[in-house]
């Protein structure tokens, strides 16, 4: 690795990047933060979700729909879809650009509120970029290919209900502390999420065994081993089990603050080494993952601290993004430099297998990241629109 811990970057980041900041530890913790979300972002792209994903929807609570909570991402089933040409000379794509589009190919849009977004202005590029909203879906659109002179983009419509859902938590240590004053409460909030958002709930027996338990639209209900019920739910064809199904993913990252170090002074990921606010995140989602120190300390060393000549561009556009007075950040999962996404895909799927060593499977334990990626496809592959009508 090539910093000794994510504290000592974050010492780095705070005195050569956000040294100009009212408190530059707070702001490169953000940073580090926003950089988490990135790389979870382009995982997930690079195993072909990305057009899956919507960006901090609110997900309405299972059974209390009048509740609902922001999540880093949720993956949606796709209802329709169609291609568009648009000619590059047009200075920003916004939704009023896309939607004249689509109104000349017949593309119905009765029912749906244009949303004011801007798909590409400046050469900044809006991920999951929504360009209009109904009372049951999302209408958005990506770039598909770039002709020099013209754009193809993607145009599709999303389910309102997602199949699955990903959250990231992660604190930094104050001086003088072992851990982050808030990762309890950062716990909390992320296991009553995990606990709200999907039929599947769970509830513990006397002895401590993870229980799993779904309704059915009759009010009967199934009860299981929590892990053998989530399987049989996402293996299932079954319209009852899948309906309001939504698979949690949590995401956590620096291990001061959520992992005891072991006799030898080394971290460990066996489970008598979770700090209390890890094993309460371990049994509110489905899944938990872990972004190494490493990681993330690769991540910033490879392609922001020192990154190739191939790769310069990545630096350039984080540094830009947060020098004293810049306009706007472009670098974010919302808003990315166009060019620093294409540079960002081309190395997520030329070292896939190397980024996928960076997360650790916290829990189902007995379970890789590689499952995950399978389950997210048989979930995304669900014939929806029978399952929702």
């Amino acid at each position: 690795m090539a910093y000794e811990s994510i504290d000592k970057l974050q010492k780095v980041l705070a005195k050569e990047v956000f040294i100009h900041t009212k408190d530059p530890k707070k702001a490169s913790g953000r940073a580090l933060g926003t950089l988490v979300e990135l790389i979870t972002f382009y995982l997930l792209k690079t195993w072909g979700l990305d057009n899956q994903i919507s960006i901090e929807r609110g997900l309405a609570e299972y059974g209390n729909p009048d509740i609902t909570h922001n999540v880093e991402y949720s993956m949606h089933p796709i209802i329709r879809d169609t291609n568009i040409t648009i000619e590059k000379s047009t200075k920003s794509i916004t939704s009023n650009v896309i939607l004249k589009a689509l109104s000349l190919i017949s593309f119905n849009l009765d029912g749906f509120e244009k949303k004011n977004n801007q798909l590409l202005s400046n050469n900044i590029l809006r991920n999951a970029c929504t360009i209009a909203v109904s009372e049951n879906s999302f209408l958005l659109c990506s770039i598909k290919s770039d002709f020099g002179d013209k754009l193809e983009l993607y145009v599709y419509e999303q389910s309102k209900k997602p199949y699955a859902m990903f959250e990231c938590k992660r604190v930094g240590v104050e001086e003088g502390m072992t851990k982050g004053p808030q990762t309890i409460e950062k716990a909390k909030q992320g296991a009553y999420v995990a606990r709200t958002a999907s039929s599947l709930q769970k509830i513990r027996s006397e002895s401590g065994e993870m229980q799993g338990v779904i309704y059915k639209s009759n009010d009967t209900f199934i009860i299981k081993p929590y892990v053998t019920l989530m399987e049989e739910i996402i293996l299932s064809s079954d319209k009852e089990l899948l309906r309001k199904f939504i698979l949690t993913i949590g995401v956590v990252s620096n291990h001061g603050n959520w992992i005891k170090k072991n006799s030898d002074g080394h971290l460990s990921f066996s489970e008598e080494f979770f700090q209390k606010e890890l094993m309460v995140l371990a049994q509110s989602y489905d899944w938990l993952l872990f972004l190494t120190d490493k990681g993330l300390s690769d991540f910033i060393d490879k392609l922001l601290f020192n990154p190739s000549e191939e790769y310069q561009l990545l630096r350039d556009t984080f540094l830009s993004s947060y020098t004293e007075g810049k306009r706007k950040n472009q670098f974010t999962k919302v808003q990315i430099n166009i060019e620093a996404d294409h540079l960002l895909l081309k190395y997520f799927r030329e070292n896939i297998t190397t980024i996928e060593s960076w997360f650790k499977v916290i829990s189902p334990s007995s379970k890789s990241l590689s499952n995950l990626m399978e389950e997210l496809n048989e979930l995304k592959n669900k014939n929806w629109k029978n399952i929702l009508k």
